[in-house]
């Protein structure tokens, strides 16, 4: 590592932030890694692994654990926050009042507020000073992938042009390409909804029923997508880009995918909990669900697979009356209102 080079704090020591430490480190940024636990930071900081995600993996020398948020401000340079959606505002509300002046804030984290339906910019933009500026990095990207200098390709997505640039800049590099956006809703838009689709593309495979079926559903599900995201005034080519239809196929195909696993789990009889808790982390579709249900119904979107997988999950419906109650729908035009 040069000396006097860059530093970035990565809050959230879980798979994907620790990916993105990885990543950053490579492209030789000093990284502070922030874990809310402090055994796991301590762990990390003496092993340089960290084996509760990646047993074995050994960190680049540019990356330092800790569990001092205050530590992780004064890092210097951006923060990015990698911590499950539903963690996003508390940890806000913790940074806001140590936020150093022209810190920016950056976060890889994909769903909504429980509760209210805000896409994360929302949130964040209630809770940090005005002049904060704000990105979020998403697209198509599984954390293993990232750390074997597999290829990848991203969006970094923001208002404020100079600030996503810089991200996208420390991002960018090696196998790694990082595109940028001003369309933040539509970003944050494809990287939550495509967590329900690729729940309900995982129900039909586990149901097996078949290629044509996964096809008719991802297609489909873009469409409910796409739909939604006129309603929040998102770009249609964001949607169609790396943030929606990359991620979308990615997250319905994947073996990777928590979130098709959770769908393949519950087309094949098990119950939702004991399918979360075989999985063992995070599966961000079953609190999108809801919230996508929430929008679909406030802002009157048809998005009926989306109704289906919120059904099954938390009304606890039959998968087999749910793919029933599809087939039913009358024919229509593909396009169009």
């Amino acid at each position: 590592m040069q000396p006097g080079a860059p530093a970035i704090a990565v809050l959230g020591a879980g798979s994907w932030g620790t990916a993105l430490a990885v990543q950053l480190a490579r492209n030789g940024n000093r990284v502070l890694l922030w874990a809310r636990d402090p055994q796991q930071a301590a762990d990390i900081e003496s092993s340089g692994c960290n084996a509760r995600f990646f047993p074995g993996f050994k960190l680049p020398a540019g990356i330092r654990a800790s569990s001092a948020l205050d530590e992780g401000v004064a890092f210097g340079g951006p923060l990015v926050l990698a911590v499950p959606s539903h963690a996003f505002g508390e940890l806000l509300d913790q940074l806001t009042p140590k936020l150093r002046p022209g810190q920016g804030l950056a976060w890889a984290c994909k769903g909504f507020e429980p509760g209210s339906g805000r896409l994360l910019h929302q949130v964040a933009a209630a809770r940090v000073p005005r002049e904060v500026p704000l990105a979020v990095v998403t697209g198509p990207s599984f954390a293993s992938e990232v750390l074997q200098d597999l290829p990848t390709a991203v969006t970094v997505a923001g208002r404020n042009v100079a600030f996503t640039e810089t991200i996208a800049r420390r991002l960018h590099g090696g196998s790694f390409r990082a595109y940028t956006s001003t369309d933040i809703t539509g970003a944050e838009l494809g990287g939550a909804v495509k967590n329900v689709l690729a729940v309900a593309t995982g129900i039909s495979d586990g149901m097996r029923l078949g290629d044509n079926a996964r096809a008719a559903l991802i297609t489909r599900g873009l469409a409910e997508m796409m739909r939604l995201g006129a309603a929040l005034g998102a770009q249609q080519e964001t949607l169609t880009g790396l943030a929606g239809m990359g991620d979308l196929v990615l997250t319905c195909t994947g073996a990777a995918s928590r979130n098709r696993r959770l769908g393949l789990a519950l087309g094949e009889g098990q119950k939702l909990d004991a399918a979360v808790a075989a999985i063992g982390q995070v599966v961000e579709g079953i609190g999108a669900a809801a919230e996508v249900h929430r929008l679909a119904g406030a802002h009157g979107v048809s998005m009926p697979i989306s109704e289906q997988v919120n059904a099954i999950i938390h009304q606890g419906a039959d998968p087999v009356e749910c793919l029933r109650r599809l087939l039913a729908r009358q024919p229509r035009a593909e396009h169009g209102d």
